[in-house]
């Protein structure tokens, strides 16, 4: 049987079961209703649902609206605020089993809750505080008026929930959590999964079928047409789960008003826009993770060599309960330790210490609220220049013209000359870095001559049409710099390969263009498939000319699309999904089949396979997997049906003129209510996003609160 590294197998490969004494392990009891409605006593909010449901926040106070922000996720999606909750304290086995033991293990690797005692009352200031504190309060006092959905002894939330969301979540999207596990030597590439259309979120598993990618542009006013700053907002994230993305405005007295996309769990919002100015996010992958071989004591276990001395490891233990049933739990112990560069973990090949981007940070929560509250470039760069976030591109524009793209991360501070994406002594102090490079240093493209940029997840060197693109030269090898290229972005390259502006027409062209491009590997395998002998096979000789007419394209009506995709879709995911793709002619054999078991035919229209569905909604839907119309399915359905599960989510078009003046379009993939499955808002949404058309919001409170479909206050519905 193939080596596996999910559920019990990864316990074991951690060697985290180890022979337990006492089973017996009743959770607590809830708190009462006055414990968790008591924090709501000092905050205010009022929450008004647009026609949409979506919520509009409004409070004397940032913490205020924080408040209600609290309370408004927890009335559309409170499970998985319980769901990161729990992952986020290192205790989601006691509810979930065997299966998120490694999670639990892994928050105590990478010592989060040491971390956060130690540094949260000194390093995260008063108003960060404040904000988490009212953010918890508002999903308290709603866990309160719903004791019957409790997890039992879980609740109340606490404001060190939150900021420890962020330190464990950070750095699982460039891809901590996959070197980790890449240590212990398994056949598949494993990852704590953020995407429940795979394995249960927070799991370990094999890696979804859709990376976390996401496309971002921004036009000025030079490029535009019409003298119009345009942002184009397109993150692609899991459609569901505890990286889904949930859409809010927030409003204070104190000079807030901040909308866009959030995550589950977070008191503020992460993507999006406010009066002056907005960033769209796309995830990036630069060397950020350094793995250190070490030296051990033959005499003594807890010693490892360092510059000729056997040094002692920093050591704990962490106690994890693994649900078994009812009042009985599996209580598993392991040793921590810690060397002088990061966490160590021991395999059967040997120790391994790492050190990695945002280890020993606390203050993402912090960045992310004093960017909501920037009103210019220079304010923008001043608050990036904090340098608290351990990865993910920023592509910007505002209301005076300016656009800029940011490759961001808290790159180390590298002794030159070694190959740092390899293996490294761990016996060398001079190789255990202690800093990060200056914000100063960290590759910037602002107001490029073209008046365009983008990012589709690819090399930073290829961001703009112009010649002033950014230049590897400039950049010490040591960085690690990502050198990839999607299809999207060579797809982008194409679309913009006749210069002229940019008009509003043209971006969403590009942005729901639904091809791949020349060169691509679809383009590379379709050619291969193209060039085999099948005259011995009369049904794959004709799917070998039906194949041969295939533009491309994956818009719903196409009727070469469904061979097409199917021949490439594990070619594609291959990187994602840590699967072997199978050869070339497999691949094609493989769709031919697939498309004549379900549908009797090898030319159904893509639409009939491709679909977006929540509840009893359903639509087809263009796009696929890394095209600029990102689809990424569940799996192949049983039924022949690929369910989307990742890819397109919150999608934002924002927009300027020359006087400042400000409109917005966005749409998300389903609705605003994830849990009510009866709620209108639990899939309203879907038909137009399955359409490619965005809504139009309004900015102006007066006019929000005359188009709403309910205003209250949390605690008074």
């Amino acid at each position: 049987m193939r080596k596996n590294t999910t559920g019990f197998g990864v316990l074991m490969a951690f060697g985290l079961i180890g022979a337990g004494v006492f089973t017996w392990s009743p959770l607590p009891q809830n708190a009462s209703q006055e414990t968790l409605a008591a924090g709501a006593k000092s905050f205010d909010a009022e929450i008004v649902r647009d026609k949409w449901g979506v919520p509009h926040i409004y409070g004397a106070r940032d913490a205020d609206a924080s408040f209600g922000l609290g309370y408004a996720q927890a009335e559309d999606d409170f499970e998985t605020l319980q769901l990161v909750t729990a992952a986020g304290r290192g205790v989601l086995a006691r509810y979930q089993g065997k299966g998120a033991a490694t999670t639990d293990y892994l928050i105590n690797l990478m010592g989060i809750w040491d971390r956060l005692d130690r540094r949260y009352a000194q390093e995260v200031p008063d108003d960060v505080k404040q904000s988490a504190r009212a953010f918890v309060a508002g999903v308290n006092l709603y866990a309160s008026e719903h004791k019957e959905k409790n997890w039992q002894g879980l609740m109340p939330m606490t404001e060190q929930d939150v900021v420890a969301g962020f330190m464990f979540k950070t750095p699982l999207f460039y891809g901590f959590d996959a070197r980790l596990l890449e240590l212990f030597g398994d056949e598949r590439a494993e990852t704590i999964s953020l995407d429940p259309t795979k394995t249960e979120a927070f799991h370990v598993g094999p890696k979804p079928m859709a990376k976390r990618g996401s496309n971002a542009f921004a036009v000025s006013p030079k490029r535009s047409g019409d003298g119009i700053t345009r942002l184009f907002i397109n993150s692609h994230q899991p459609l569901t789960g505890p990286v889904a993305w949930y859409e809010a405005h927030m409003v204070s007295r104190a000079g807030l008003d901040i909308q866009g996309g959030l995550f589950p769990g977070t008191p503020i919002v992460l993507s999006g826009f406010n009066q002056h100015l907005g960033w769209a996010n796309t995830v990036n992958n630069p060397d950020l993770t350094d793995i250190f071989v070490l030296t051990i004591n033959p005499k003594n276990k807890y010693q490892y060599k360092l510059d000729g001395q056997w040094t002692d490891f920093e050591k704990s233990t962490a106690r994890i309960n693994v649900k078994l049933f009812g009042p009985f739990a599996y209580k598993a112990k392991r040793d921590v330790l810690r060397s002088v560069h990061g966490p160590v973990v021991e395999t059967p090949r040997g120790h391994y210490a790492l050190k990695y981007a945002g280890m020993d940070e606390v203050r993402q929560l912090e960045q992310y609220i004093r960017l909501s509250k920037t009103d210019s470039l220079e304010s923008f760069m001043g608050v990036m220049a904090m340098n608290a976030l351990p990865s993910i591109n920023y592509v910007y524009g505002d209301k005076d013209g300016n656009i800029g793209f940011i490759h961001n991360a808290q790159y180390p501070d590298r002794v030159t000359g070694w190959d740092w994406q390899k293996y490294l002594p761990g016996d060398r102090s001079d190789l255990n870095w202690d800093r990060y490079l200056p914000f100063s240093a960290v590759p910037r493209l602002i107001n490029p001559e073209s008046g365009f940029l983008w990012n589709a997840n690819n090399d930073p060197t290829r961001a703009t049409d112009g010649a002033d693109n950014l230049s590897r030269a400039d950049h010490p090898a040591h960085m690690g710099l990502q050198t990839n290229m999607t299809n999207r972005a060579l797809r982008i390259e194409e679309l913009t390969a006749n210069e002229g502006d940019i008009s509003r027409a043209r971006l969403l062209t590009m942005k729901f263009d639904n091809s791949y491009a020349k060169g691509s590997e679809a383009d590379l395998l379709i050619k291969d498939v193209l060039s085999m002998d099948f005259s011995g096979a009369p049904n794959l000789h004709a799917a070998q000319a039906h194949l041969a007419q295939w533009d491309y394209g994956t818009d719903m009506e196409n009727r070469h699309a469904a061979l097409g995709v199917l021949s490439v879709l594990d070619e594609i995911t291959e990187k994602y999904t840590g699967d072997p793709a199978p050869s070339h002619r497999d691949a094609f054999v493989s769709a031919v089949d697939y498309l004549t078991a379900h549908y009797g035919r090898i030319d159904p229209k893509w639409g009939e396979l491709n679909r977006l569905e929540r509840g009893e909604a359903s639509a087809p839907i263009s796009g696929g997997p890394d095209v600029l119309r990102a689809i990424y399915p569940k799996a192949r359905g049983e039924d022949g049906v690929l369910t989307a599960g990742s890819g397109d989510s919150y999608v934002a078009l924002v927009e300027w003129d020359s006087e400042g003046r400000q409109t917005a379009h966005v749409i998300q993939p389903f609705g605003s209510n994830v849990e009510d499955r009866g709620s209108v808002h639990h899939n309203d949404q879907l038909p137009l996003f399955a359409a490619q058309k965005l809504r139009a919001i309004e900015l102006d409170e007066a006019k929000i609160r005359a188009q709403a479909s309910e205003i209250y206050s949390p605690g008074a519905r």
